[in-house]
Protein backbone atom coordinates (compact mmCIF):
# COMPACT_ATOMS: atom_id res chain seq x y z
CA UNK A 1 0.00 0.00 0.00
CA UNK A 2 1.48 3.31 -1.08
CA UNK A 3 -0.24 6.53 -0.07
CA UNK A 4 1.81 8.52 -2.36
CA UNK A 5 0.86 8.74 -5.65
CA UNK A 6 0.12 10.28 -2.76
CA UNK A 7 1.18 11.70 1.31
CA UNK A 8 3.96 13.99 0.80
CA UNK A 9 4.41 15.24 4.31
CA UNK A 10 1.99 18.15 3.87
CA UNK A 11 -0.20 16.64 1.22
CA UNK A 12 -3.89 17.00 0.45
CA UNK A 13 -3.29 14.39 -2.25
CA UNK A 14 -3.52 11.74 0.45
CA UNK A 15 -7.28 11.82 0.07
CA UNK A 16 -7.53 13.19 -3.47
CA UNK A 17 -5.60 10.15 -4.74
CA UNK A 18 -6.25 7.72 -1.89
CA UNK A 19 -8.62 5.81 -4.13
CA UNK A 20 -5.57 4.46 -5.94
CA UNK A 21 -5.45 2.09 -2.98
CA UNK A 22 -8.63 0.51 -4.24
CA UNK A 23 -7.07 -2.29 -6.23
CA UNK A 24 -7.56 -5.49 -4.26
CA UNK A 25 -4.53 -7.36 -2.96
CA UNK A 26 -4.86 -10.76 -4.60
CA UNK A 27 -2.76 -13.76 -3.73
CA UNK A 28 -3.84 -15.88 -6.69
CA UNK A 29 -4.33 -15.39 -10.43
CA UNK A 30 -7.73 -14.10 -11.48
CA UNK A 31 -9.33 -12.13 -14.28
CA UNK A 32 -9.86 -8.40 -13.72
CA UNK A 33 -10.79 -5.47 -16.01
CA UNK A 34 -7.83 -3.79 -17.71
CA UNK A 35 -8.96 -0.50 -16.20
CA UNK A 36 -11.52 0.78 -13.69
CA UNK A 37 -12.59 4.38 -13.07
CA UNK A 38 -14.80 6.09 -10.55
CA UNK A 39 -15.46 9.24 -8.56
CA UNK A 40 -16.31 9.98 -4.96
CA UNK A 41 -15.78 12.28 -2.02
CA UNK A 42 -13.40 12.40 0.91
CA UNK A 43 -12.27 14.50 3.85
CA UNK A 44 -8.80 15.05 5.28
CA UNK A 45 -7.51 16.91 8.33
CA UNK A 46 -3.88 18.01 8.68
CA UNK A 47 -1.76 21.02 9.77
CA UNK A 48 -0.88 23.96 7.50
CA UNK A 49 2.65 22.54 7.33
CA UNK A 50 4.65 20.06 9.39
CA UNK A 51 5.18 21.71 12.76
CA UNK A 52 2.26 24.13 12.49
CA UNK A 53 -0.24 24.31 15.35
CA UNK A 54 -3.04 25.31 12.98
CA UNK A 55 -5.10 22.46 11.52
CA UNK A 56 -7.39 22.55 8.51
CA UNK A 57 -10.06 20.14 7.29
CA UNK A 58 -10.83 19.79 3.58
CA UNK A 59 -13.72 18.08 1.81
CA UNK A 60 -12.52 17.08 -1.65
CA UNK A 61 -13.54 15.13 -4.75
CA UNK A 62 -11.85 11.73 -4.94
CA UNK A 63 -10.90 10.24 -8.33
CA UNK A 64 -10.58 6.46 -8.51
CA UNK A 65 -8.49 4.88 -11.26
CA UNK A 66 -6.86 1.48 -11.66
CA UNK A 67 -4.91 0.37 -14.74
CA UNK A 68 -3.47 -3.14 -15.09
CA UNK A 69 -1.33 -2.97 -18.23
CA UNK A 70 1.52 -5.33 -19.03
CA UNK A 71 4.25 -2.68 -18.75
CA UNK A 72 2.42 0.17 -16.98
CA UNK A 73 0.24 -0.12 -13.90
CA UNK A 74 -1.69 2.32 -11.71
CA UNK A 75 -3.16 0.81 -8.56
CA UNK A 76 -2.78 0.70 -4.79
CA UNK A 77 1.01 0.76 -5.24
CA UNK A 78 1.03 3.97 -7.27
CA UNK A 79 1.96 4.56 -10.91
CA UNK A 80 4.76 2.29 -12.04
CA UNK A 81 6.42 0.84 -15.10
CA UNK A 82 8.07 -2.54 -15.51
CA UNK A 83 11.73 -1.75 -16.05
CA UNK A 84 13.12 -4.88 -14.38
CA UNK A 85 12.44 -8.51 -15.14
CA UNK A 86 11.88 -9.20 -11.45
CA UNK A 87 8.91 -9.51 -9.11
CA UNK A 88 11.02 -8.09 -6.26
CA UNK A 89 12.20 -4.79 -7.77
CA UNK A 90 9.93 -2.03 -9.11
CA UNK A 91 10.56 1.52 -10.27
CA UNK A 92 7.52 3.62 -9.42
CA UNK A 93 6.51 7.26 -9.78
CA UNK A 94 5.52 9.15 -6.63
CA UNK A 95 3.29 12.21 -6.96
CA UNK A 96 2.07 14.53 -4.21
CA UNK A 97 0.65 17.98 -3.66
CA UNK A 98 0.25 20.45 -0.82
CA UNK A 99 -2.39 23.05 -0.10
CA UNK A 100 -1.74 26.81 0.01
CA UNK A 101 -1.32 28.58 3.34
CA UNK A 102 -2.61 32.14 3.81
CA UNK A 103 -0.11 33.64 6.26
CA UNK A 104 -2.60 36.13 7.66
CA UNK A 105 -4.60 33.16 8.98
CA UNK A 106 -1.60 31.51 10.61
CA UNK A 107 -0.31 33.40 13.68
CA UNK A 108 3.22 31.97 13.37
CA UNK A 109 3.54 33.29 9.79
CA UNK A 110 1.66 36.58 10.19
CA UNK A 111 3.30 39.21 7.95
CA UNK A 112 5.29 36.63 5.98
CA UNK A 113 4.67 35.61 2.34
CA UNK A 114 1.94 33.04 1.77
CA UNK A 115 2.89 29.44 1.09
CA UNK A 116 1.86 28.58 -2.45
CA UNK A 117 0.33 25.22 -3.35
CA UNK A 118 2.95 22.79 -4.56
CA UNK A 119 3.23 19.64 -6.61
CA UNK A 120 5.94 17.05 -5.96
CA UNK A 121 7.07 14.25 -8.24
CA UNK A 122 9.93 11.80 -8.41
CA UNK A 123 11.01 8.17 -8.72
CA UNK A 124 10.71 5.48 -6.07
CA UNK A 125 12.78 2.30 -6.13
CA UNK A 126 10.71 -0.35 -4.32
CA UNK A 127 12.25 -3.60 -3.12
CA UNK A 128 10.21 -6.55 -1.89
CA UNK A 129 12.00 -7.90 1.20
CA UNK A 130 9.56 -10.70 2.02
CA UNK A 131 6.17 -12.08 1.04
CA UNK A 132 4.14 -14.95 2.46
CA UNK A 133 3.56 -18.10 0.46
CA UNK A 134 -0.05 -17.14 -0.26
CA UNK A 135 1.02 -13.56 -1.13
CA UNK A 136 -1.44 -12.12 1.38
CA UNK A 137 1.32 -10.42 3.34
CA UNK A 138 4.22 -8.47 1.86
CA UNK A 139 7.03 -6.32 3.27
CA UNK A 140 8.63 -3.70 0.99
CA UNK A 141 11.48 -1.25 1.39
CA UNK A 142 10.67 1.91 -0.58
CA UNK A 143 13.07 4.68 -1.58
CA UNK A 144 11.10 7.66 -2.95
CA UNK A 145 12.97 10.83 -3.94
CA UNK A 146 10.76 13.76 -4.97
CA UNK A 147 11.30 17.35 -6.04
CA UNK A 148 8.67 20.05 -5.67
CA UNK A 149 7.63 23.27 -7.41
CA UNK A 150 5.10 25.92 -6.49
CA UNK A 151 1.94 26.27 -8.56
CA UNK A 152 1.89 29.90 -9.71
CA UNK A 153 2.61 32.02 -12.77
CA UNK A 154 6.37 31.81 -12.11
CA UNK A 155 6.93 28.42 -10.44
CA UNK A 156 9.71 28.19 -7.87
CA UNK A 157 11.54 25.07 -6.78
CA UNK A 158 10.84 23.88 -3.22
CA UNK A 159 13.76 21.46 -3.21
CA UNK A 160 14.16 17.72 -2.75
CA UNK A 161 12.85 15.28 -0.16
CA UNK A 162 13.98 11.69 0.46
CA UNK A 163 11.81 9.40 2.58
CA UNK A 164 12.98 5.76 2.84
CA UNK A 165 10.27 3.64 4.42
CA UNK A 166 9.22 0.14 5.34
CA UNK A 167 5.80 -0.80 3.96
CA UNK A 168 3.82 -3.81 5.24
CA UNK A 169 0.72 -4.92 3.29
CA UNK A 170 -1.81 -7.38 4.67
CA UNK A 171 -4.86 -8.82 2.92
CA UNK A 172 -7.89 -9.93 4.98
CA UNK A 173 -6.33 -8.83 8.31
CA UNK A 174 -7.92 -10.55 11.29
CA UNK A 175 -10.14 -12.58 8.98
CA UNK A 176 -11.88 -9.47 7.57
CA UNK A 177 -12.46 -10.67 4.01
CA UNK A 178 -11.72 -8.20 1.24
CA UNK A 179 -10.06 -5.59 3.44
CA UNK A 180 -6.52 -4.35 2.88
CA UNK A 181 -4.34 -3.04 5.71
CA UNK A 182 -1.15 -1.08 5.16
CA UNK A 183 1.47 -0.02 7.70
CA UNK A 184 4.21 2.45 6.73
CA UNK A 185 7.09 3.87 8.79
CA UNK A 186 10.24 5.80 8.00
CA UNK A 187 12.34 8.96 8.37
CA UNK A 188 12.29 12.08 6.19
CA UNK A 189 15.27 14.03 4.83
CA UNK A 190 15.21 17.31 2.95
CA UNK A 191 17.69 19.57 1.20
CA UNK A 192 18.36 23.18 2.18
CA UNK A 193 15.84 24.65 -0.28
CA UNK A 194 13.08 22.31 0.93
CA UNK A 195 13.53 23.30 4.57
CA UNK A 196 14.06 26.98 3.86
CA UNK A 197 10.75 27.22 2.01
CA UNK A 198 8.80 26.14 5.10
CA UNK A 199 10.96 27.05 8.10
CA UNK A 200 13.31 29.95 7.34
CA UNK A 201 12.51 33.49 8.51
CA UNK A 202 14.17 36.23 6.44
CA UNK A 203 15.51 39.25 8.33
CA UNK A 204 12.80 41.56 6.97
CA UNK A 205 10.10 39.32 8.49
CA UNK A 206 11.75 38.95 11.90
CA UNK A 207 9.92 40.20 15.01
CA UNK A 208 10.75 40.06 18.74
CA UNK A 209 8.65 36.87 18.96
CA UNK A 210 9.90 35.47 15.63
CA UNK A 211 13.67 35.91 15.21
CA UNK A 212 15.41 35.52 11.87
CA UNK A 213 16.19 31.89 11.10
CA UNK A 214 17.93 29.99 8.29
CA UNK A 215 17.04 26.33 7.90
CA UNK A 216 19.64 23.79 6.81
CA UNK A 217 19.45 20.42 5.09
CA UNK A 218 19.26 17.08 6.85
CA UNK A 219 16.96 14.97 8.98
CA UNK A 220 13.32 16.14 9.04
CA UNK A 221 11.63 13.78 11.50
CA UNK A 222 9.64 10.61 10.89
CA UNK A 223 6.17 9.42 9.95
CA UNK A 224 4.10 6.37 10.89
CA UNK A 225 0.98 5.59 8.89
CA UNK A 226 -1.84 3.05 8.92
CA UNK A 227 -4.37 2.77 6.09
CA UNK A 228 -7.33 0.50 5.35
CA UNK A 229 -9.39 0.01 2.22
CA UNK A 230 -11.93 -2.33 0.63
CA UNK A 231 -13.25 -2.67 -2.90
CA UNK A 232 -16.95 -3.58 -2.98
CA UNK A 233 -18.70 -4.57 -6.23
CA UNK A 234 -19.83 -1.03 -7.07
CA UNK A 235 -17.86 1.23 -4.73
CA UNK A 236 -14.66 1.58 -2.73
CA UNK A 237 -13.98 2.88 0.80
CA UNK A 238 -10.70 3.75 2.50
CA UNK A 239 -9.06 5.82 5.18
CA UNK A 240 -5.72 6.55 6.80
CA UNK A 241 -4.25 7.84 10.06
CA UNK A 242 -0.72 9.28 10.24
CA UNK A 243 1.46 10.13 13.23
CA UNK A 244 4.17 12.68 12.49
CA UNK A 245 7.10 13.58 14.74
CA UNK A 246 9.66 16.36 14.27
CA UNK A 247 11.78 15.27 17.23
CA UNK A 248 15.44 15.71 16.28
CA UNK A 249 14.68 17.53 13.02
CA UNK A 250 17.40 19.95 11.91
CA UNK A 251 14.80 22.76 11.74
CA UNK A 252 13.22 21.88 15.08
CA UNK A 253 14.38 25.20 16.60
CA UNK A 254 12.72 27.30 13.87
CA UNK A 255 10.27 29.86 15.34
CA UNK A 256 7.75 28.55 12.79
CA UNK A 257 7.71 25.10 14.44
CA UNK A 258 4.97 25.20 17.08
CA UNK A 259 4.28 21.49 17.48
CA UNK A 260 6.72 18.58 17.44
CA UNK A 261 4.15 15.82 16.83
CA UNK A 262 0.60 15.46 15.61
CA UNK A 263 -1.98 13.14 14.09
CA UNK A 264 -3.50 13.60 10.63
CA UNK A 265 -6.10 11.49 8.89
CA UNK A 266 -8.64 11.15 6.14
CA UNK A 267 -11.52 9.04 4.83
CA UNK A 268 -12.88 8.58 1.33
CA UNK A 269 -15.56 6.78 -0.66
CA UNK A 270 -15.71 6.37 -4.44
CA UNK A 271 -18.30 4.85 -6.75
CA UNK A 272 -17.16 2.79 -9.75
CA UNK A 273 -18.65 4.36 -12.87
CA UNK A 274 -16.86 2.47 -15.64
CA UNK A 275 -14.54 -0.41 -16.42
CA UNK A 276 -12.87 -2.06 -19.39
CA UNK A 277 -14.58 -4.95 -21.17
CA UNK A 278 -11.12 -6.41 -21.73
CA UNK A 279 -10.00 -8.70 -18.91
CA UNK A 280 -6.41 -9.38 -17.84
CA UNK A 281 -4.87 -11.88 -15.46
CA UNK A 282 -3.85 -10.40 -12.10
CA UNK A 283 -1.71 -12.21 -9.54
CA UNK A 284 -0.73 -9.31 -7.21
Amino acid sequence: MKLCLLPTARSVSSVVCIAALGASFSGHAEQRPLWEAGLGIGAVSFPDYRGSDRTQTYVLPVPYFVYRGEFLKADRNGVRGRFFDSDRIELNVTVGASAPVDSKDNPARLGMPDLRPTVEIGPSLDLTLWRSGDKRTKLDFRLPLVTGVTIESSPQSTGWQFSPRLNLDLQDPGGMGGWNLGLVAGPLFGDRRQHQYFYSVAQQYATPERPAYEARRGYAGAQFLVAVSKRFPSYWVGGFLRYDTLSGAVFGDSPLVKRNNYLAGGIAMAWIIGESSRMVEVTD
